[in-house]
């Protein structure tokens, strides 16, 4: 697995290309506290890196019967703060444990006299469950969004929702948004400006997702590129659907979606791609969860390669075939032009 670095959005903000991000200046620092809780340390420390800000020291302490404690050793009265935790599951915590154990943290942050802080979620769970498709389902997406509302979160900062407009009327405190989409940008343009390429949503309702990055890939290679979709449908947990509309013979394919789980869609897509006669297939998601069986989908002859960012850490990739097509784009500098941009106003 490749780890690489790549101009998004926060809001209505442009968020420029930070490779050469500079510091801040001593005078946003003394104003600024940045944590990272432990699970997303790693990812913190990257964020830091690029702001020339060292992570704020704080205390997870485990209790016999599984309940916990979070709260900050340093002094955050009166200080701008943000607080970042990618809301995945992993071996040792679940995407719920995660969820509180952020909550509980902002609750003790805005206690302890925060002026504002902000939720840093890379990867927000729960986020696909934005409406209701059954009688009386849940829309959970709201009801985390009052959770964040529950404990004084002054704005919650993710990338690439399921559903961006979803996710933004949901909450009623602020909201920024990331695209992954010039990382994504940055890494396919050297290797695709001599090939036809087609864009391929995975099903209806990804097609305005991949047709902002089909323009933003086709402005920054300066040619035309091919759009397409399949048909897909759900039903208790069962996806059927085989049809791909779009020109797909000789092209190179990019099936793009926000994020892989178990890779069914991705590898029915793939499939009817390869009979389509595809040149060649990509799998491109912001979020590589790979659950299930994805390691057999990413190391399948139906995938040339898959391309995600390290929102969530690829530690389910076992299979030495599927690492070695796998590359991972590092999107700590953007979230950390963000937070320059939220805290300066620059």
């Amino acid at each position: 697995m490749t780890l690489r670095k790549g101009k998004s959005r926060v809001g209505d903000m442009v968020i420029a290309p930070c490779r050469h991000l500079e510091h801040l200046s001593t005078a946003s620092m003394n104003t600024l506290r940045l944590f990272a809780l432990n699970t997303s340390r790693e990812f913190g420390l990257a964020v830091g890196q690029q702001l020339g800000l060292p992570l704020c020291e704080h205390e997870e302490r485990e209790f016999e019967d599984g309940e916990h404690k979070a709260r900050p050793i340093i002094n955050v009265r009166g200080m701008d703060v943000f607080v970042i935790q990618s809301l995945h599951a992993d071996a040792a915590q679940s995407a719920s444990d995660k969820l509180m154990r952020l909550l509980f943290f902002i609750g003790t942050l805005k206690d302890a006299g925060a002026a504002q802080v902000t939720a840093i979620t890379p990867y927000l769970s729960y986020a696909r469950k934005d409406r209701k498709t059954q009688p009386d389902d849940p829309v959970t997406t709201q009801y985390v969004a009052r959770l964040f509302e529950s404990v004084g979160t002054d704005r919650v900062v993710t990338m690439d929702v399921h559903n961006l407009a979803a996710y933004q009327n949901a909450f009623r405190c602020r909201t920024e948004h990331l695209e992954a989409n010039p990382l994504f940008v940055q890494h396919f343009m050297p290797l695709l400006e001599k090939d036809d390429i087609i864009v391929v949503s995975p099903d209806a309702g990804g097609i305005k997702r991949a047709e902002r990055f089909r323009q933003v890939l086709g402005a920054a290679i300066q040619k035309p590129i091919h759009s397409g979709f399949a048909e897909k449908y759900r039903a208790k947990g069962i996806v059927t659907g085989e049809m791909v509309v779009g020109d797909i013979e000789g092209k190179i394919a990019i099936i793009i979606d926000d994020l892989i789980s178990t890779g069914g869609t991705i590898a029915r897509v793939a499939k009817v791609c390869r009979e389509r006669g595809a040149k060649q297939i990509y799998a491109v998601a912001t979020h590589g969860l790979f659950v299930g069986g994805a390691n057999a989908v990413l190391a399948s002859e139906a995938l040339d390669g898959t391309v995600v960012t390290n929102t969530v850490p690829a530690f389910r990739v076992t299979d030495e075939r599927a690492k070695k097509k796998l590359r991972i784009l590092d999107c700590a500098p953007l979230f950390a032009a963000a937070i320059k941009q939220m805290h300066t106003g620059v």
